[in-house]
Protein backbone atom coordinates (compact mmCIF):
# COMPACT_ATOMS: atom_id res chain seq x y z
CA UNK A 1 0.00 0.00 0.00
CA UNK A 2 1.56 3.46 -0.88
CA UNK A 3 0.32 6.99 -0.07
CA UNK A 4 0.33 10.54 -0.88
CA UNK A 5 2.78 11.85 -4.18
CA UNK A 6 3.84 8.07 -4.52
CA UNK A 7 0.70 6.69 -4.98
CA UNK A 8 -0.43 9.05 -7.42
CA UNK A 9 2.52 8.79 -9.62
CA UNK A 10 2.17 5.37 -9.59
CA UNK A 11 -1.80 5.60 -10.53
CA UNK A 12 -0.57 8.07 -13.70
CA UNK A 13 2.53 5.49 -14.56
CA UNK A 14 -0.28 2.39 -14.53
CA UNK A 15 -2.67 4.36 -16.74
CA UNK A 16 -0.78 5.25 -19.07
CA UNK A 17 0.52 1.99 -20.00
CA UNK A 18 -2.75 0.34 -20.05
CA UNK A 19 -4.06 3.33 -22.11
CA UNK A 20 -1.01 2.86 -25.09
CA UNK A 21 -1.86 -0.63 -24.82
CA UNK A 22 -5.31 -0.93 -25.19
CA UNK A 23 -4.88 2.32 -27.89
CA UNK A 24 -2.63 -0.21 -30.14
CA UNK A 25 -5.87 -2.51 -29.99
CA UNK A 26 -7.51 0.19 -32.58
CA UNK A 27 -5.33 2.75 -33.83
CA UNK A 28 -4.02 0.84 -36.71
CA UNK A 29 -7.71 0.11 -38.27
CA UNK A 30 -7.79 3.41 -39.38
CA UNK A 31 -4.70 3.05 -41.11
CA UNK A 32 -5.07 -0.56 -43.42
CA UNK A 33 -5.44 1.22 -45.93
CA UNK A 34 -2.65 3.42 -46.13
CA UNK A 35 -0.60 0.71 -44.96
CA UNK A 36 -1.62 -1.98 -47.40
CA UNK A 37 -0.53 1.07 -50.33
CA UNK A 38 2.89 2.28 -49.02
CA UNK A 39 3.87 -1.63 -48.67
CA UNK A 40 2.35 -2.83 -51.77
CA UNK A 41 0.42 -5.53 -50.03
CA UNK A 42 -3.05 -6.51 -50.64
CA UNK A 43 -5.63 -5.40 -47.69
CA UNK A 44 -6.31 -8.80 -47.11
CA UNK A 45 -2.70 -9.71 -45.96
CA UNK A 46 -2.45 -6.14 -44.68
CA UNK A 47 -5.01 -7.27 -42.21
CA UNK A 48 -2.58 -9.62 -40.51
CA UNK A 49 -0.93 -6.48 -38.59
CA UNK A 50 -4.12 -6.11 -36.48
CA UNK A 51 -4.72 -9.73 -36.10
CA UNK A 52 -1.16 -11.07 -35.23
CA UNK A 53 -1.63 -8.29 -31.99
CA UNK A 54 -4.70 -9.48 -31.07
CA UNK A 55 -3.13 -13.31 -30.87
CA UNK A 56 -0.53 -12.28 -28.96
CA UNK A 57 -2.64 -10.62 -26.68
CA UNK A 58 -5.22 -13.28 -25.65
CA UNK A 59 -1.91 -15.67 -25.41
CA UNK A 60 -0.19 -13.58 -22.99
CA UNK A 61 -2.72 -12.10 -20.74
CA UNK A 62 -4.24 -15.85 -18.92
CA UNK A 63 -0.12 -16.04 -18.12
CA UNK A 64 0.90 -12.75 -16.67
CA UNK A 65 0.03 -13.60 -13.07
CA UNK A 66 2.44 -16.91 -13.31
CA UNK A 67 5.05 -15.21 -15.34
CA UNK A 68 5.07 -12.59 -12.59
CA UNK A 69 5.29 -14.41 -10.15
CA UNK A 70 8.42 -16.60 -11.26
CA UNK A 71 10.34 -12.89 -12.69
CA UNK A 72 9.05 -11.21 -10.25
CA UNK A 73 6.03 -8.46 -10.75
CA UNK A 74 8.22 -5.50 -10.59
CA UNK A 75 10.70 -6.81 -13.37
CA UNK A 76 8.03 -8.48 -15.79
CA UNK A 77 6.08 -4.99 -16.12
CA UNK A 78 9.30 -2.80 -16.52
CA UNK A 79 10.26 -5.89 -19.31
CA UNK A 80 6.94 -5.81 -20.63
CA UNK A 81 6.47 -1.91 -21.14
CA UNK A 82 10.25 -2.11 -22.83
CA UNK A 83 9.05 -4.91 -25.05
CA UNK A 84 6.58 -3.07 -26.26
CA UNK A 85 8.13 0.26 -26.73
CA UNK A 86 11.04 -1.95 -28.43
CA UNK A 87 8.46 -3.36 -30.53
CA UNK A 88 6.74 -0.47 -30.97
CA UNK A 89 10.45 1.33 -32.84
CA UNK A 90 10.57 -1.80 -34.93
CA UNK A 91 7.10 -1.63 -36.67
CA UNK A 92 7.93 1.73 -37.52
CA UNK A 93 10.94 0.81 -39.33
CA UNK A 94 9.62 -2.09 -40.99
CA UNK A 95 10.41 -2.54 -44.86
CA UNK A 96 8.14 -4.96 -45.58
CA UNK A 97 4.30 -6.46 -44.48
CA UNK A 98 5.76 -9.68 -42.85
CA UNK A 99 8.36 -7.43 -40.70
CA UNK A 100 5.73 -5.18 -39.98
CA UNK A 101 3.26 -8.49 -38.73
CA UNK A 102 6.10 -9.68 -36.76
CA UNK A 103 6.90 -6.61 -34.57
CA UNK A 104 3.22 -6.30 -33.67
CA UNK A 105 2.88 -10.28 -32.61
CA UNK A 106 6.17 -9.08 -30.31
CA UNK A 107 4.63 -5.57 -29.08
CA UNK A 108 1.38 -7.54 -28.47
CA UNK A 109 3.23 -10.01 -26.45
CA UNK A 110 4.87 -6.71 -24.16
CA UNK A 111 1.12 -4.98 -23.61
CA UNK A 112 -0.48 -8.29 -23.33
CA UNK A 113 1.21 -7.96 -19.91
CA UNK A 114 0.17 -4.64 -19.18
CA UNK A 115 -3.42 -4.77 -18.44
CA UNK A 116 -3.42 -7.78 -15.64
CA UNK A 117 -0.17 -6.59 -14.28
CA UNK A 118 -1.55 -3.25 -14.04
CA UNK A 119 -4.78 -3.92 -12.63
CA UNK A 120 -2.44 -5.97 -9.84
CA UNK A 121 -0.16 -2.97 -9.45
CA UNK A 122 -3.09 -0.70 -8.49
CA UNK A 123 -5.22 -3.21 -6.03
CA UNK A 124 -1.98 -3.42 -4.54
CA UNK A 125 -1.31 0.59 -4.15
CA UNK A 126 -4.65 1.15 -2.25
CA UNK A 127 -5.61 0.18 1.05
CA UNK A 128 -8.37 -2.42 1.60
CA UNK A 129 -11.21 -0.11 1.69
CA UNK A 130 -10.14 2.13 -1.71
CA UNK A 131 -10.01 -0.82 -3.69
CA UNK A 132 -13.65 -0.53 -5.75
CA UNK A 133 -11.90 3.28 -6.37
CA UNK A 134 -9.05 1.24 -7.13
CA UNK A 135 -11.10 -0.70 -9.72
CA UNK A 136 -12.75 2.64 -11.38
CA UNK A 137 -9.28 4.17 -11.68
CA UNK A 138 -7.83 1.55 -14.27
CA UNK A 139 -11.37 1.34 -15.82
CA UNK A 140 -10.29 4.36 -17.37
CA UNK A 141 -7.64 3.19 -19.46
CA UNK A 142 -10.27 0.12 -20.28
CA UNK A 143 -12.53 2.71 -21.48
CA UNK A 144 -10.33 5.66 -23.20
CA UNK A 145 -7.46 3.44 -25.07
CA UNK A 146 -10.23 1.45 -27.56
CA UNK A 147 -11.78 5.08 -28.07
CA UNK A 148 -9.31 7.38 -28.58
CA UNK A 149 -7.29 4.53 -30.77
CA UNK A 150 -9.20 5.84 -33.98
CA UNK A 151 -9.04 9.77 -33.27
CA UNK A 152 -5.22 9.29 -32.62
CA UNK A 153 -4.99 6.96 -35.88
CA UNK A 154 -7.00 8.87 -38.33
CA UNK A 155 -5.67 12.23 -37.00
CA UNK A 156 -1.74 11.29 -37.41
CA UNK A 157 -2.47 9.35 -40.95
CA UNK A 158 -3.80 12.96 -42.02
CA UNK A 159 -1.15 14.51 -41.02
CA UNK A 160 1.73 12.66 -41.06
CA UNK A 161 2.44 9.05 -42.21
CA UNK A 162 1.23 5.40 -40.59
CA UNK A 163 4.66 4.80 -39.10
CA UNK A 164 3.80 7.65 -36.80
CA UNK A 165 0.90 5.59 -34.94
CA UNK A 166 3.66 2.95 -33.76
CA UNK A 167 6.67 6.23 -32.92
CA UNK A 168 4.02 7.93 -30.51
CA UNK A 169 4.33 4.92 -28.06
CA UNK A 170 8.31 5.59 -27.94
CA UNK A 171 8.45 8.38 -25.40
CA UNK A 172 5.95 7.29 -23.44
CA UNK A 173 6.65 3.93 -23.02
CA UNK A 174 10.22 5.30 -22.17
CA UNK A 175 8.69 7.74 -19.51
CA UNK A 176 6.33 4.48 -17.83
CA UNK A 177 9.39 2.40 -17.50
CA UNK A 178 11.70 5.20 -15.98
CA UNK A 179 8.40 5.86 -13.05
CA UNK A 180 7.75 2.66 -12.77
CA UNK A 181 11.53 1.65 -11.97
CA UNK A 182 11.90 4.61 -9.84
CA UNK A 183 8.45 4.29 -7.84
CA UNK A 184 7.30 0.64 -7.91
CA UNK A 185 8.24 -1.13 -5.00
CA UNK A 186 11.24 -4.22 -5.59
CA UNK A 187 9.49 -7.58 -6.03
CA UNK A 188 11.19 -10.86 -5.60
CA UNK A 189 11.00 -13.70 -7.58
CA UNK A 190 9.34 -16.29 -6.18
CA UNK A 191 10.78 -18.51 -3.71
CA UNK A 192 9.41 -21.58 -4.74
CA UNK A 193 10.88 -24.08 -6.83
CA UNK A 194 7.70 -25.48 -8.62
CA UNK A 195 8.33 -26.64 -12.17
CA UNK A 196 7.20 -24.60 -15.23
CA UNK A 197 4.35 -25.95 -17.10
CA UNK A 198 5.90 -25.98 -20.48
CA UNK A 199 2.98 -28.22 -21.92
CA UNK A 200 -0.08 -25.86 -20.68
CA UNK A 201 1.98 -23.14 -22.25
CA UNK A 202 2.04 -24.64 -25.51
CA UNK A 203 -1.39 -25.83 -25.35
CA UNK A 204 -2.66 -22.20 -24.79
CA UNK A 205 -0.47 -20.47 -27.36
CA UNK A 206 -1.52 -23.32 -29.94
CA UNK A 207 -5.65 -23.34 -28.70
CA UNK A 208 -5.56 -19.74 -28.41
CA UNK A 209 -3.52 -18.55 -31.29
CA UNK A 210 -5.88 -20.98 -33.59
CA UNK A 211 -9.22 -19.67 -31.97
CA UNK A 212 -8.17 -15.96 -32.52
CA UNK A 213 -7.32 -16.52 -36.30
CA UNK A 214 -10.40 -18.30 -37.01
CA UNK A 215 -12.57 -15.14 -35.41
CA UNK A 216 -10.14 -12.74 -37.06
CA UNK A 217 -9.82 -14.31 -40.58
CA UNK A 218 -12.99 -16.34 -41.15
CA UNK A 219 -15.32 -13.67 -42.63
CA UNK A 220 -13.00 -12.74 -44.90
CA UNK A 221 -12.11 -16.13 -45.87
CA UNK A 222 -15.74 -17.71 -46.11
CA UNK A 223 -15.49 -19.76 -42.75
CA UNK A 224 -15.22 -23.35 -43.00
CA UNK A 225 -14.98 -23.16 -47.37
CA UNK A 226 -11.17 -22.43 -46.35
CA UNK A 227 -9.31 -25.50 -45.40
CA UNK A 228 -7.08 -23.94 -42.83
CA UNK A 229 -10.11 -22.47 -40.71
CA UNK A 230 -11.47 -25.92 -40.35
CA UNK A 231 -7.91 -27.32 -39.49
CA UNK A 232 -7.26 -24.10 -36.84
CA UNK A 233 -11.14 -24.74 -35.58
CA UNK A 234 -10.40 -28.70 -35.14
CA UNK A 235 -6.77 -27.72 -33.13
CA UNK A 236 -8.09 -24.93 -31.03
CA UNK A 237 -11.10 -27.27 -29.60
CA UNK A 238 -8.59 -29.75 -29.20
CA UNK A 239 -6.48 -28.23 -27.50
CA UNK A 240 -8.34 -25.78 -25.81
CA UNK A 241 -10.45 -29.08 -24.50
CA UNK A 242 -6.78 -30.91 -23.44
CA UNK A 243 -5.69 -27.18 -21.73
CA UNK A 244 -8.51 -27.45 -19.10
CA UNK A 245 -8.06 -31.01 -18.43
CA UNK A 246 -4.74 -30.61 -17.85
CA UNK A 247 -4.62 -27.36 -15.97
CA UNK A 248 -7.21 -29.02 -13.37
CA UNK A 249 -4.61 -32.17 -13.11
CA UNK A 250 -1.63 -30.58 -12.26
CA UNK A 251 -0.26 -29.08 -8.93
CA UNK A 252 2.05 -26.05 -10.35
CA UNK A 253 -0.69 -24.97 -13.46
CA UNK A 254 0.18 -22.06 -15.90
CA UNK A 255 -3.44 -20.64 -15.73
CA UNK A 256 -5.28 -21.67 -12.52
CA UNK A 257 -8.54 -22.42 -13.44
CA UNK A 258 -9.56 -23.73 -9.84
CA UNK A 259 -10.58 -19.80 -9.10
CA UNK A 260 -13.35 -20.29 -11.16
CA UNK A 261 -14.75 -22.30 -8.09
CA UNK A 262 -15.52 -18.86 -7.13
CA UNK A 263 -18.93 -18.34 -8.29
CA UNK A 264 -18.68 -14.69 -8.54
CA UNK A 265 -15.38 -14.70 -10.93
CA UNK A 266 -17.17 -16.71 -12.66
CA UNK A 267 -20.49 -14.98 -13.32
CA UNK A 268 -18.39 -11.90 -13.70
CA UNK A 269 -16.63 -13.80 -16.71
CA UNK A 270 -19.39 -14.43 -18.85
CA UNK A 271 -20.52 -10.55 -18.07
CA UNK A 272 -17.11 -9.63 -19.05
CA UNK A 273 -17.48 -11.66 -21.96
CA UNK A 274 -20.73 -10.27 -23.56
CA UNK A 275 -19.58 -6.71 -22.40
CA UNK A 276 -16.08 -7.19 -24.49
CA UNK A 277 -18.38 -8.13 -26.90
CA UNK A 278 -20.63 -4.84 -27.18
CA UNK A 279 -17.69 -2.58 -26.13
CA UNK A 280 -15.75 -3.52 -29.21
CA UNK A 281 -18.54 -4.56 -31.69
CA UNK A 282 -20.05 -0.76 -31.41
CA UNK A 283 -16.16 1.03 -31.72
CA UNK A 284 -15.86 -1.12 -34.64
CA UNK A 285 -19.55 -0.71 -36.37
CA UNK A 286 -19.85 2.44 -35.58
CA UNK A 287 -16.95 4.14 -37.40
CA UNK A 288 -17.49 1.77 -40.81
CA UNK A 289 -21.38 3.20 -41.03
CA UNK A 290 -19.71 6.60 -40.30
CA UNK A 291 -17.41 6.46 -42.73
CA UNK A 292 -18.52 4.14 -45.40
CA UNK A 293 -22.08 5.26 -45.57
CA UNK A 294 -22.31 8.68 -43.95
CA UNK A 295 -19.16 10.00 -45.71
CA UNK A 296 -17.19 10.90 -42.45
CA UNK A 297 -13.35 11.18 -41.93
CA UNK A 298 -11.68 8.77 -40.02
CA UNK A 299 -10.74 12.10 -37.73
CA UNK A 300 -14.29 12.91 -37.65
CA UNK A 301 -15.39 9.42 -36.41
CA UNK A 302 -12.83 9.33 -33.60
CA UNK A 303 -14.02 12.77 -32.49
CA UNK A 304 -17.66 12.21 -32.23
CA UNK A 305 -16.50 8.96 -29.68
CA UNK A 306 -14.79 11.43 -27.42
CA UNK A 307 -17.39 13.04 -25.65
CA UNK A 308 -19.06 9.97 -24.45
CA UNK A 309 -15.75 8.16 -23.69
CA UNK A 310 -15.11 11.65 -21.29
CA UNK A 311 -18.04 11.18 -19.57
CA UNK A 312 -17.32 7.80 -19.05
CA UNK A 313 -14.10 8.38 -17.62
CA UNK A 314 -15.33 11.13 -15.16
CA UNK A 315 -17.87 9.22 -13.89
CA UNK A 316 -15.67 6.00 -13.38
CA UNK A 317 -13.81 7.70 -10.18
CA UNK A 318 -16.94 8.24 -8.63
CA UNK A 319 -18.60 4.81 -9.16
CA UNK A 320 -16.19 3.32 -7.64
CA UNK A 321 -16.78 5.22 -4.30
CA UNK A 322 -20.20 4.70 -4.63
CA UNK A 323 -20.26 1.37 -4.63
CA UNK A 324 -17.59 1.24 -1.38
CA UNK A 325 -20.52 3.57 -0.13
CA UNK A 326 -22.83 0.88 -0.34
CA UNK A 327 -24.51 0.77 -4.16
CA UNK A 328 -25.05 -2.43 -4.87
CA UNK A 329 -22.50 -3.31 -8.17
CA UNK A 330 -25.72 -5.48 -9.64
CA UNK A 331 -27.74 -2.23 -9.89
CA UNK A 332 -25.10 -0.46 -11.69
CA UNK A 333 -24.41 -3.46 -14.00
CA UNK A 334 -28.33 -3.20 -14.94
CA UNK A 335 -28.32 0.28 -15.63
CA UNK A 336 -25.50 -0.29 -18.03
CA UNK A 337 -26.42 -2.94 -20.22
CA UNK A 338 -29.73 -0.35 -19.98
CA UNK A 339 -27.83 2.59 -21.52
CA UNK A 340 -25.78 -0.22 -24.00
CA UNK A 341 -29.24 -1.37 -25.96
CA UNK A 342 -30.53 2.56 -25.64
CA UNK A 343 -27.25 3.23 -27.46
CA UNK A 344 -27.58 -0.21 -30.26
CA UNK A 345 -31.75 1.09 -30.20
CA UNK A 346 -31.39 5.08 -30.95
CA UNK A 347 -28.44 3.88 -33.24
CA UNK A 348 -30.46 1.30 -35.36
CA UNK A 349 -32.94 4.08 -35.96
CA UNK A 350 -30.61 6.72 -37.72
CA UNK A 351 -30.63 7.04 -41.98
CA UNK A 352 -28.74 8.79 -45.05
CA UNK A 353 -29.36 12.19 -43.84
CA UNK A 354 -28.65 11.67 -39.75
CA UNK A 355 -26.54 14.95 -38.89
CA UNK A 356 -23.50 14.71 -36.24
CA UNK A 357 -25.73 15.53 -33.46
CA UNK A 358 -28.22 12.90 -33.69
CA UNK A 359 -25.36 10.39 -32.61
CA UNK A 360 -24.44 12.92 -29.56
CA UNK A 361 -27.00 11.53 -27.13
CA UNK A 362 -26.64 7.35 -27.99
CA UNK A 363 -22.74 7.58 -27.76
CA UNK A 364 -23.04 9.31 -24.89
CA UNK A 365 -25.30 6.48 -23.16
CA UNK A 366 -22.49 3.91 -24.78
CA UNK A 367 -19.88 5.73 -22.81
CA UNK A 368 -21.81 6.16 -19.90
CA UNK A 369 -22.93 2.07 -20.14
CA UNK A 370 -19.81 1.10 -20.31
CA UNK A 371 -17.98 3.21 -17.22
CA UNK A 372 -20.92 1.69 -15.56
CA UNK A 373 -20.39 -1.67 -16.97
CA UNK A 374 -16.61 -2.12 -16.45
CA UNK A 375 -16.48 -0.51 -13.16
CA UNK A 376 -18.40 -2.78 -10.82
CA UNK A 377 -17.65 -6.10 -13.15
CA UNK A 378 -14.18 -5.41 -12.45
CA UNK A 379 -14.35 -5.13 -8.48
CA UNK A 380 -17.25 -7.58 -8.37
CA UNK A 381 -14.85 -10.23 -10.56
CA UNK A 382 -11.91 -10.29 -7.60
CA UNK A 383 -14.08 -9.16 -4.45
CA UNK A 384 -14.03 -12.75 -3.32
CA UNK A 385 -11.14 -13.93 -4.08
CA UNK A 386 -8.10 -14.70 -1.76
CA UNK A 387 -5.15 -11.93 -2.05
CA UNK A 388 -2.56 -15.23 -3.89
CA UNK A 389 -5.46 -15.55 -6.32
CA UNK A 390 -6.51 -11.37 -7.59
CA UNK A 391 -3.60 -11.64 -10.22
CA UNK A 392 -4.66 -15.12 -11.83
CA UNK A 393 -8.64 -13.77 -10.97
CA UNK A 394 -8.08 -10.64 -12.77
CA UNK A 395 -5.92 -11.82 -15.73
CA UNK A 396 -8.81 -14.26 -16.46
CA UNK A 397 -11.14 -12.03 -16.42
CA UNK A 398 -9.21 -9.75 -18.78
CA UNK A 399 -8.84 -12.44 -21.00
CA UNK A 400 -12.66 -12.90 -20.94
CA UNK A 401 -12.58 -9.23 -22.28
CA UNK A 402 -10.26 -9.42 -24.96
CA UNK A 403 -11.96 -12.84 -26.03
CA UNK A 404 -15.09 -11.13 -26.02
CA UNK A 405 -13.99 -9.02 -28.67
CA UNK A 406 -12.64 -10.85 -30.68
CA UNK A 407 -15.60 -12.98 -30.24
CA UNK A 408 -18.00 -9.79 -31.30
CA UNK A 409 -15.87 -8.50 -34.09
CA UNK A 410 -16.37 -11.54 -36.01
CA UNK A 411 -19.58 -12.23 -35.49
CA UNK A 412 -20.74 -8.86 -36.21
CA UNK A 413 -18.53 -9.07 -39.26
CA UNK A 414 -20.62 -11.92 -40.53
CA UNK A 415 -23.91 -11.23 -39.69
CA UNK A 416 -23.48 -7.09 -41.43
CA UNK A 417 -22.33 -9.52 -44.69
CA UNK A 418 -25.44 -11.89 -44.11
CA UNK A 419 -27.84 -9.18 -43.92
CA UNK A 420 -26.57 -6.99 -46.76
CA UNK A 421 -27.48 -10.46 -49.19
CA UNK A 422 -30.79 -11.00 -47.66
CA UNK A 423 -31.21 -6.49 -48.12
CA UNK A 424 -29.82 -6.15 -51.19
CA UNK A 425 -32.33 -9.05 -52.31
CA UNK A 426 -35.15 -7.26 -50.61
CA UNK A 427 -34.15 -4.00 -52.44
CA UNK A 428 -33.62 -4.89 -55.68
CA UNK A 429 -37.00 -6.90 -55.94
CA UNK A 430 -38.55 -3.30 -56.14
CA UNK A 431 -36.41 -1.71 -58.25
CA UNK A 432 -37.89 -2.72 -61.72
CA UNK A 433 -38.72 -1.60 -65.10
CA UNK A 434 -42.28 -2.14 -64.68
CA UNK A 435 -42.34 0.21 -60.67
CA UNK A 436 -43.27 3.21 -60.93
CA UNK A 437 -40.67 5.38 -58.47
CA UNK A 438 -38.36 3.50 -60.58
CA UNK A 439 -38.78 4.59 -63.81
CA UNK A 440 -39.40 8.64 -62.12
CA UNK A 441 -36.39 8.02 -60.03
CA UNK A 442 -33.91 6.79 -63.46
CA UNK A 443 -36.46 10.09 -65.68
CA UNK A 444 -34.79 12.33 -63.20
CA UNK A 445 -31.30 10.90 -63.12
CA UNK A 446 -31.48 11.23 -67.34
CA UNK A 447 -32.64 14.80 -67.37
CA UNK A 448 -30.16 15.19 -64.11
CA UNK A 449 -27.25 13.75 -66.81
CA UNK A 450 -28.35 15.07 -69.86
CA UNK A 451 -28.13 18.84 -68.18
CA UNK A 452 -24.84 18.53 -67.17
CA UNK A 453 -23.78 17.51 -71.22
CA UNK A 454 -24.07 14.07 -71.07
CA UNK A 455 -25.49 12.53 -74.63
CA UNK A 456 -29.24 10.43 -73.89
CA UNK A 457 -27.16 7.17 -74.07
CA UNK A 458 -24.92 8.03 -72.04
CA UNK A 459 -26.92 9.64 -69.48
CA UNK A 460 -29.16 6.24 -69.55
CA UNK A 461 -25.92 4.35 -68.60
CA UNK A 462 -25.21 6.72 -66.16
CA UNK A 463 -28.96 6.68 -64.70
CA UNK A 464 -28.37 3.00 -64.41
CA UNK A 465 -24.86 3.19 -62.43
CA UNK A 466 -26.79 5.81 -59.99
CA UNK A 467 -29.66 3.49 -59.33
CA UNK A 468 -27.21 0.71 -58.27
CA UNK A 469 -25.14 3.45 -55.96
CA UNK A 470 -28.23 3.98 -54.32
CA UNK A 471 -29.23 0.16 -53.79
CA UNK A 472 -25.76 -0.57 -52.73
CA UNK A 473 -26.09 2.48 -50.03
CA UNK A 474 -29.28 1.50 -49.05
CA UNK A 475 -28.23 -1.95 -48.61
CA UNK A 476 -25.57 -1.17 -46.47
CA UNK A 477 -27.70 1.21 -43.94
CA UNK A 478 -30.21 -1.27 -43.19
CA UNK A 479 -27.52 -3.93 -42.73
CA UNK A 480 -25.62 -1.82 -40.13
CA UNK A 481 -29.25 -0.91 -39.00
CA UNK A 482 -29.43 -4.37 -38.05
CA UNK A 483 -25.88 -4.70 -36.53
CA UNK A 484 -26.80 -2.06 -34.28
CA UNK A 485 -30.30 -3.69 -33.41
CA UNK A 486 -28.75 -6.98 -32.54
CA UNK A 487 -26.46 -5.23 -30.01
CA UNK A 488 -29.23 -3.58 -28.62
CA UNK A 489 -31.10 -6.97 -28.17
CA UNK A 490 -27.60 -8.66 -26.45
CA UNK A 491 -27.27 -6.04 -23.94
CA UNK A 492 -31.24 -6.36 -23.13
CA UNK A 493 -31.04 -9.61 -22.99
CA UNK A 494 -28.50 -9.87 -20.12
CA UNK A 495 -30.32 -7.53 -17.71
CA UNK A 496 -32.72 -10.65 -16.67
CA UNK A 497 -29.03 -12.57 -16.24
CA UNK A 498 -27.84 -10.09 -14.06
CA UNK A 499 -30.98 -10.04 -11.70
CA UNK A 500 -31.16 -13.91 -11.90
CA UNK A 501 -27.79 -15.40 -11.43
CA UNK A 502 -25.69 -12.11 -9.32
CA UNK A 503 -26.07 -13.56 -5.63
CA UNK A 504 -26.80 -11.40 -2.86
CA UNK A 505 -23.39 -13.21 -1.37
CA UNK A 506 -21.65 -10.99 -4.26
CA UNK A 507 -21.78 -8.21 -2.00
CA UNK A 508 -20.67 -7.94 1.66
CA UNK A 509 -22.95 -6.41 4.32
CA UNK A 510 -24.56 -3.15 4.12
CA UNK A 511 -23.91 -3.99 -0.32
CA UNK A 512 -20.23 -2.80 -0.21
CA UNK A 513 -17.80 -4.67 -2.42
CA UNK A 514 -15.36 -5.48 -0.33
CA UNK A 515 -11.86 -6.75 -2.25
CA UNK A 516 -9.09 -7.85 -0.43
CA UNK A 517 -5.28 -6.80 -0.17
CA UNK A 518 -3.02 -8.58 -3.04
CA UNK A 519 0.27 -8.73 -1.24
Amino acid sequence: METGFRKWIIVVTIITATIIELIDTTIVNVSINTMSGNLGAALEDTAWVITSYAIANVIVIPMTSFLAEKIGRKQYYIGSILLFTLASALCGFSNNLWELVAFRFLQGIGGGALLSTSQAILFETFPAKEKATASGIFSLGVIIGPSIGPVMGGYIVDNLSWQWIFYVNIPIGLLAAILSYIYLKPTKRSSNKRSIDWFGIFLLAVGVGSLQVVLERGQTDDWFSAGYIVVLTILSVLSLATLIWWELRIEFPVINLRVLKSTTLSISAIMTFILGFGLFSAVFVFPLYTQRIVGYSAFQTGSMLLPGTMMAALLSPFLGKMMQSGIRPQYLIILGFTLSAVFGYMMSGSNLETGSAYFFIPLICRGLGAALLIVPLTALAVSELKPADIPQGAALNNMMRQMGGSFGIALINTYIAHRAAANRTSLVSHVTASDPLTIARQKSYIANFMAHGATYLHAVQQSVGALENMVVRQTFLLSYMDAFLLLAILNACCIPLVILTIKKRTAAKGGKVEIPDAH
